[in-house]
């Protein structure tokens, strides 16, 4: 007879790893969604940039990030430790949190694309994964961790100004508008990518693979899901249905804006969809689905509109435009909790929309100051741009020694 007790664990468990591995398979979301927008000679650099990320992140999440966001140091612990101590539940929780940690640096990717330096991008991958994201997420998340959660606890501080902490469900404060500050500073010091802005004007740059980009955006948005449901933690929470229904309906949102006001541009379809997905995290299991669609038709506007401006009057060259839909979006999502959660809205409650704003500003100051601080430090040191060279003969051949389609070549 299998105890009842030892069931639950277990299928929570599995939950957990489920709803991780759909995470994990974001990354391919990721690494199509660049390779189809960057030029044909950066897609190898963009598939190996992704894999790379997570290869690195996996082993210093490991050693050092999980530990700092939620106070359990694996690498210190024995096995025979680790099940004494009743642990095996936080090894899935540190592959499942593991695979948000790396959302993070993939969306950075997504900004510095065509002109990083590959071995600068693996160090900042390092010290984004293993300390910067860590530290913000054990402040909103985890009460374990080394200052508590002072922004995300009932206890906190923002709790304590305003009634309620900082809530962020599924990351659109957490990961994604850290992500996408985090790249606001490495995309401004690398500079634009070589002839991109000539005389004051736009040049337009040939995408790859208008396919690639509608792939890259079907994987992120299934493996949406495991992100935002599986956040719940358990399979006995009732919250489950609610979370699956608001990102569904936050999708169709940011979509059907982004086809209206682009007049159904490709780029901006499939971005627009995702817009939705980031924006609905914060809020997804207390928002009513139709504030939700609300909410993810706001981020998709917000991204079609957040982009032109962004290349066409700031001139930042953000190859996928992540601080928009990151950044932005993130933020948005950040603060339409204690908008669209309020019972007026047919929300749930429960939040403060102080604690909301106060909250994703101090995400937003922490990750323009970390990142600032990063991103220098890596260029006054082995440099942050690739050579001028490289760039213009091309990141796959000059760092890979192969592109995408070497058979051409052949032929040639």
């Amino acid at each position: 007879m299998v105890d009842a007790e030892v069931f639950q664990t277990s299928s929570n468990m599995f939950f957990l790893i489920w709803g991780g591995v759909l995470v994990f398979s974001m990354h391919a979301g990721f690494a199509f969604l660049e390779a189809g927008l960057v030029r044909r000679k950066s897609v190898v650099n963009a598939f190996n940039k992704i894999l790379m990320e997570w290869l690195v992140a996996s082993v210093g999440y490991f050693v050092l990030g999980y530990g700092i966001a939620h106070g359990i140091y694996f690498a210190l612990m024995s096995v025979g430790a680790i099940e004494k101590a009743g642990l095996q539940y936080n090894l899935a929780h540190y592959f499942f949190m593991l695979t948000f940690a790396t959302a993070a640096i993939a969306i950075i990717s997504g900004g510095v694309a065509e002109r990083v330096n590959f071995r600068a991008h693996l160090v900042a991958a390092v010290f984004v994964t293993s300390l910067i994201y860590p530290f913000f997420e054990g402040l909103v998340w985890d009460s374990g961790a080394i200052f508590g959660n002072p922004l995300g606890g009932e206890d906190g501080l923002l709790a304590r100004l305003f009634g309620a902490p900082l809530h962020d469900f599924a990351g659109s404060v957490v990961v994604h508008a850290i992500g996408g500050w985090l790249a606001l500073p490495a995309i401004y010091i690398l500079g634009p990518r070589l002839g991109r802005f000539v005389n004051g004007e736009v040049k337009e740059f040939p995408i790859h693979s208008v396919p690639f980009v509608a792939l890259g955006s079907w994987f992120l948005a299934v493996g949406w899901y495991g992100f935002n449901v599986a956040s719940a933690g358990s399979l006995d929470s009732l919250k489950l249905g609610l979370v699956a229904a608001n990102s569904t309906l936050a999708m169709a949102g940011g979509g059907l804006a982004a086809a209206l006001l682009s007049k159904h541009d490709p780029g901006f379809v499939h971005n627009g969809v995702l817009a939705g997905l980031v924006a609905v995290c914060a809020g997804s299991d207390i928002y009513h689905p139709l504030g939700a669609f609300v909410v993810g038709a706001i981020a998709g506007a917000i991204f079609v509109w957040g982009f032109k401006f962004e290349i066409d009057v700031l001139k930042i060259d953000d190859v996928l435009g992540v601080w928009v839909l990151h950044g932005l979006g993130g933020a948005w999502g950040g603060i339409a909790a204690g908008i669209f959660g309020q019972p007026l809205f047919g929300g749930a409650g429960g939040v403060s929309f102080m604690s909301q704003l106060v909250g994703t500003l101090i995400g937003i100051v922490y990750a323009l100051a970390a990142a600032t601080v990063l991103y220098k430090a890596i260029d006054m040191t082995i440099g942050l741009r690739a050579s001028r060279e490289n760039e213009l003969k091309g990141l796959d051949l000059a760092y890979h020694r192969t592109d995408a389609y070497p058979e051409e070549a052949i032929l040639r």
